[in-house]
């Protein structure tokens, strides 16, 4: 994969991979109902049952939903029995926040 960026700023290093991946954080980011998403899930983990029934749509657009936000890194699942756990990544947001940061300077 081409490193599109690179920042090291207290130590720490920021690498995104490839144009396609910061796309799809902003893809998935630009819908509010995802936004809403995340902050559920800042909360505490969700199984898609639980995120939809705080949502007044189809069980097809919650799931379409949470595979853009896992596609773009922002969530993780583990699965416990037959249900999935979603979960915010936090790690993919604080590298987003970092590249955000940069481009004012």
């Amino acid at each position: 994969m081409k490193l599109l960026f690179r920042y090291l700023s207290n130590n720490t290093i920021i690498q995104v991979q490839n144009k396609k991946n910061m796309n799809d954080i902003f893809k998935a980011l630009n819908d509010p109902a995802r936004r809403e998403i995340l902050k559920m899930l800042q909360k505490q983990d969700m199984t898609a049952g639980d995120i939809a029934s705080q949502f007044e749509m189809t069980a097809p657009s919650i799931s379409h939903h949470l595979d853009k936000l896992k596609r773009a890194g922002l969530v993780t699942t583990i699965k416990k029995g037959q249900y999935i756990h979603y979960s915010i990544n936090t790690t993919i947001i604080d590298d987003l926040l970092n590249y955000i940061l940069t481009l004012k300077k």
